[in-house]
């Protein structure tokens, strides 16, 4: 109730704004709704939306377009006539390209996690091997053959793992830690479905690779979607080697939809849908006022000192890092 009250004054501002300075509103513009554009594995709670419709009169409507770097690659191919009103998915990696392109009006991060080695606790406890605990570990002869990671060109978690070698072993030297990753045996997987749920041998696909690039967020999805009930999790995660990500939610230039766009953002950015994130798309919260629940608490990773690197310098370099890490791999 108080959400629906919030967004009932909220609507009547942006109505009354409309009113006082737009005499003549675009005859595209669809009134009772809203185009949400976002990746394929934006997977929102079911029913998430019906209060928001319930509360404005207005339905969402989600059109998703391949994983991240697609998403946005399109997005800005339609900079200024956009197919949508807002746009989820933007994440630190290829913000300033976004930026340079114009592609949204206004933008408000929505919900962060950590892109992070992973790892299949049997697989090493049957062995009596002990797990890497760095990146530098996943280079040693020990590990050699165990790992698979996305193609960072393609994919965004791979992207987020090549960033966070560069950002932990500088912009100098990160090159030489990829021959090693190289000459140790590497697999190069296309996207995250792939290296997650076919090649990795601790999730649903039980392949050969007991390391994998994926999410600090893995564990308790592997809890929640076990065939059959389990206490803890048969996977866990390599803090050191999280990279940081964050999202970010935004109205596209040439919206044709301002006033439903700015509507919908601050939905997405309050604590109901904020709540609901953690267990549908595990991702945590940015609104600090957001419960997470138990399984998040117990599971997910956070890292204290997780590796960056500022988005400007991501824009600068991105091109010619990742032509020298085609070099290198591939």
């Amino acid at each position: 109730m108080k959400f629906a009250r919030r967004l009932l004054v909220t609507s009547l501002v942006i109505i009354a704004a409309a009113c006082t300075t737009s005499s003549n509103p675009s005859t595209d513009a669809t009134p009772n709704e809203v185009t949400l554009l976002a990746y394929d594995a934006f997977t929102p709670q079911e029913g998430i939306f019906d209060a928001f419709t319930a509360a404005t009169g207005v339905k969402v409507k989600v059109v998703t377009s391949g994983d991240t770097g697609t998403l946005i690659s399109k997005a800005i191919l339609t900079a200024g006539n956009p197919e949508g009103d807002v746009l989820w998915g933007l994440d630190n990696t290829l913000l300033s390209r976004a930026q340079k392109a114009e592609l949204l009006t206004s933008y408000e991060p929505v919900d962060y996690g950590d892109i992070c080695v992973n790892y299949d606790k049997q697989w090493f406890t049957s062995r009596n091997i002990a797990p890497p605990t760095s990146l530098e570990d996943l280079a040693l002869p020990t590990y050699k053959n165990l790992l698979t990671v996305e193609d960072p060109v393609a994919s965004s978690p791979g992207l987020g793992f090549l960033l966070g070698t560069i950002a932990h072993f500088g912009a100098d030297n990160w090159q030489g830690y990829w021959k090693s990753l190289k000459a140790n045996g590497v697999h190069i997987a296309p996207d995250w479905t792939t290296a997650y749920t076919i090649d990795f041998s601790g999730s649903s696909g039980k392949g050969k690779y007991p390391l994998v690039v994926s999410y600090g967020s893995s564990p308790p999805a592997e809890v929640l979607y076990a065939e059959k009930p389990i206490d803890t999790p048969p996977t866990a995660v390599i803090e050191s080697t999280c990279f940081r990500q964050t999202e970010y939610v935004g109205a596209l230039r040439g919206t044709r939809n301002p006033n439903n766009a700015t509507l919908l953002i601050s939905y997405l950015l309050d604590i109901p849908f904020q709540e609901s994130m953690p267990l549908s798309l595990f991702v945590f919260p940015i609104n600090k006022k957001a419960a997470l629940p138990d399984l998040f608490t117990q599971f997910a990773v956070t890292p204290k000192n997780p590796l960056t690197l500022d988005p400007a310098d991501i824009e600068k370099n991105r091109d010619s890092w990742l032509s020298t890490w085609r070099d290198i791999v591939l």
